[in-house]
């Protein structure tokens, strides 16, 4: 097999999603999930060739989850180049993709207060490649790493300077592995050079951010400190009065905890809607007349419009906006709904090119004569492979 094959590992704190990929193959080797680890129902199911495969290995932790599914991926791959590890905070001091060292892995677990759903299960999936292949290369890819651009004046919090220069309380923003993707692979669609671009940029999945695109560089983005600020999402609140927390605790009791499993897990499109964080779930009630699923979408579509909105200031010009990720890329009525709530920028859709970009087909979706609007499908794994093998190039 020619070309060089990364193995690519999200870990999650009961997860591993995993793909092979081959830099010259425009599809992936192999792309799985590992599902429940550390119960008596931990899986593994996997695509390899167009045919499905399963694996159940009871009570297995992320390390023996691993020795279970590599052996497979080496026998697809034949050999293996490099390993990508998504990352989620790198906090400010990791601006771009870098070999694991120690120091490095020293870095992710200072962050780990910052992402703690996150940064944890992250090390344990880095802890047990390296103890299984401690002669690949290993590269962390952070999701704040593209953040790193922003200036200042976007990503400080108007709070005591002390907590930002001793604490590092300030916005990272997340998801910038797809951003970056998603950026650049909309100006090739648009036919324009990345580095004179400018773009708004919606992921839109169970978790939701939006980011300002100036020259291939984030310039602001709608997550912070951590990913709740921002967008509605599935289940998390986005943006909410920060005397909200307060009032809950003084007049309910709440304790943090209680806050931050009602902000993370039970807010956002579940909250409001009482049925699903699923958005096709919510579509499909609204139509049959569910008026709090109808209400959900509605919130969604006008956080989402007046977010892009306020990032257009971080934009010299608008070359176009572009929707991603599941809902992005699926959800024609999400993609109607939230450009009727901007005629200020005079946006308007292609009806026929809207409904025809769905499932993985992305394309121009916006009316002749108006903005640009495009549906970019994200690529997260082949960003994290391509940013792996450059890594290990430069080295």
């Amino acid at each position: 097999m020619s070309g060089r094959n990364v193995l690519v590992i999200n870990s999650g704190s009961s997860s591993i999603k995993f793909a092979l990929v081959n830099e010259d193959q425009d599809e992936f080797i192999i792309e799985g999930l590992a599902e429940r680890i550390g119960s008596p129902e931990a899986e593994v199911t996997w695509k390899q060739n167009g045919e499905k495969k399963h694996l159940s290995f009871p009570n297995a932790d992320h390390s023996e989850a691993l020795a279970q599914i590599l052996p497979y991926v080496q026998e697809a791959a034949g050999h293996l180049d490099a390993i990508g590890h998504r990352v989620v905070h790198g906090g400010s001091q990791v601006h771009k993709a870098c070999h694991l060292t120690p120091e490095v892995v020293s870095i992710i677990e200072q962050n780990a207060s910052l992402a703690p759903l996150h940064n944890p299960p992250g090390l344990m999936g880095i802890e047990a490649a390296q103890k299984l292949y401690p002669e690949l290369p290993h590269v962390g890819v952070f999701d704040t790493a593209f953040h790193q651009t922003m200036p200042d004046y976007a990503y400080r919090y108007a709070i005591p300077e002390e907590l930002y220069t001793e604490h590092g309380i300030r916005r990272y923003g997340f998801h910038g592995t797809s951003h970056l993707y998603v950026s650049r692979k909309g100006a090739e669609m648009a036919g324009k050079p990345v580095n004179d671009s400018c773009w708004l940029v919606a992921h839109l999945g169970n978790g939701c951010s939006a980011t300002a695109v100036v020259n291939g560089e984030s310039r602001d983005t709608t997550m912070g400190l951590t990913p709740l600020e921002g967008l509605v999402m599935g289940t998390r609140s986005g943006d909410v009065d920060p005397s909200l927390q307060i009032h809950l605790h003084r007049t309910f009791g709440y304790s943090a905890q209680c806050v931050e499993t009602l902000l993370t897990k039970k807010s956002g499109l579940l909250g409001v809607s009482g049925l699903s964080n699923d958005m096709r779930t919510l579509i499909e009630a609204s139509e049959q007349g569910n008026e709090k699923a109808a209400l959900a979408i509605e919130i969604f579509c006008y956080r989402l419009a007046k977010s892009l909105a306020a990032l257009s200031c971080a934009l010299p010009r608008l070359d176009g906006l572009l929707f991603t990720g599941g809902i992005g890329e699926n959800a024609t009525l999400i993609r109607k709904k939230t450009l009727d709530h901007m005629r200020i920028f005079n946006f308007k859709l292609d009806d026929a090119a809207n409904q025809a970009c769905t499932r993985g087909t992305g394309g121009t979706i916006s009316a002749e004569g108006h903005p640009l609007v495009l549906v970019v499908p994200t690529n997260e794994e082949r960003q994290i492979a391509n940013e792996t093998l450059a890594v290990v190039d430069a080295n």
